[in-house]
């Protein structure tokens, strides 16, 4: 194999493998030494394709932020979908690509971060998760609230997630299915935890 393949192939499973920790252990659980060990090379020799952790971090969410907002997208242009069933697949989108809470594991990169860095998940944060999931509350079956910004709906329905991460929440009961408990949560977030009450029943 020719050195600028090896090099190629090198570069990917580092890729692959810190996507799966960090997504398991967070942005300060993984070290770039766990990373390395497990594909079997050097630490220095990860540096020689990423400078440092955060740039191995941000080049892993950049690849990673571009397939959560195709597949949120893919979700937007399905045809003839009530707004729960759509938020629905959106949810499973998230979880399809993110193994523990989205808004908790965002909020702990923020901390870690420098400044310069911040900006950048800040950027694909919003670019990737709020820009397409904010285009759902822009739909007009969804009648948002007045007094809500879709952006802002968007931000605060991924902060809502964590009991969808955190299956030891027996919410419903222990005989619903996952989807069905999932659907329950969502149903919350989006309608709200009582009935409205009519003119006839106050």
């Amino acid at each position: 194999m020719k050195r600028a393949e090896q090099l190629a192939k090198t570069r990917q499973a580092i890729l692959k493998t810190a996507t799966t920790l960090f997504l398991q252990k967070g942005f300060s659980g993984a070290s770039t030494r766990d990373i390395a060990k497990q594909i079997g090379i050097t630490q220095p020799a990860l540096y020689h394709h990423f400078n440092d952790k955060e740039v191995l971090y941000l080049a892993v969410l950049t690849n990673l932020c571009g397939k959560v907002r195709q597949d949120i997208n893919k979700v937007m242009r399905k045809q003839q979908v009530d707004p729960e069933e759509r938020l629905y697949g959106i949810t499973e989108v998230l979880r399809k690509h993110h193994p523990l809470n989205v808004y908790d594991q965002y909020q702990e990169a923020k901390r870690e971060l420098s400044e310069s860095a911040q900006r950048k998940l800040d950027m694909l944060f919003t670019m990737d998760y709020l820009e397409p999931i904010a285009d759902f509350f822009k739909l007009p079956e969804v009648h948002l609230r007045p007094d809500l910004l879709p952006k802002e709906a968007a931000e605060l329905f991924i902060a809502d997630l964590s009991p969808i991460f955190k299956s030891f929440q027996p919410i419903g009961g222990h005989a619903i299915s996952e989807e069905q408990r999932t659907k329950l949560i969502l149903s919350c977030i989006l309608r709200g935890l009582t009935v409205p009450v009519t003119a006839s029943e106050k």
